[in-house]
């Protein structure tokens, strides 16, 4: 995936990207001829996205909070396919628990995947985005940072933290040429999701009718935003927290 001159295809790398939102976000850019690298801790499923996705994708095994070795990882994947045109900080983690019973341990946990390995990645990133003068940056907020939900405290934290860290970005990037946002996602039919609400009727009953639109969100709405996000279409956005929620964020 090299520069062939001025019809060079795009590189997008999406973390987290073998599962649920992040690979619905890779289905999407390959679907639209861009080379998609994936990165995971979880081999199986890489290997499963990989064998869906073919060639126009390529996976990563490797752990996000081996903070000392991402520049080294970044440096190994510029030099294999070139360098990056948009980042997707989708990898994340969540934990409900009781505001008491959350450990110190296991606040910096969440802090530590959610926050400072979207710092650490980023930063590898742009170096590469500012010799070249563009770049996309997009990173995957929650509605947890546009109001409070009990039981998450650290990964509201996390969230409320990418927000701000989303719009410090893009005020010293997009200078630079390089615009960076982030997209809120509502309650989306994953995986993940269906467990929580399925064995929680009180709680999807409540999720569903304070959602203007009356149904759980998709993967590929995400997708489409994120592809939006990362082309030209947006090229006059910037700093901005999309919600693709169904009018959660607003509804009464």
């Amino acid at each position: 995936m090299k520069d062939d001159g001025q019809h060079k295809q795009r590189i997008a790398l999406i973390t987290g990207g073998a599962s649920g939102i992040g690979f619905a976000i890779a289905k999407e850019f390959v679907r639209n001829n861009i080379f998609t690298i994936i990165i995971s801790r979880d081999p199986a499923k890489l290997q499963k996205a990989k064998d869906e996705l073919g060639a126009s994708c390529e996976v990563i095994s490797f752990d996000l909070t081996k903070f000392e070795r991402v520049p080294e990882l970044i440096e190994r994947v510029q030099s294999q396919f070139g360098s990056i045109d948009i980042l997707v900080n989708n990898a994340g983690i969540n934990m409900k628990k009781d505001f008491c019973e959350v450990s110190n341990e296991d606040f910096q946990t969440i802090l530590q995947t959610n926050v400072t390995s979207v710092f650490v990645i980023s930063r590898e990133v742009v170096k590469g985005m500012i010799e070249k003068g563009r770049g996309s940056i997009i990173n995957i907020s929650s509605m947890a940072a546009q109001y409070g939900i009990p039981k998450v405290i650290a990964y509201t934290a996390s969230k409320a933290a990418i927000d701000g860290m989303t719009k410090a970005m893009a005020v010293e990037l997009s200078p630079k040429g390089i615009r960076v946002n982030a997209i809120a996602p509502g309650f989306i039919a994953t995986d993940m999701s269906a467990k929580a609400l399925n064995s929680d009727s009180e709680r999807k009953h409540k999720v569903l009718s304070r959602t203007p639109l009356g149904y759980l969100g998709d993967p590929s709405d995400i997708a489409a935003a994120a592809l939006f996000l990362g082309s030209d279409s947006s090229k006059y956005i910037t700093g901005v927290i999309l919600p693709v929620d169904g009018g959660n964020s607003i509804g009464f």
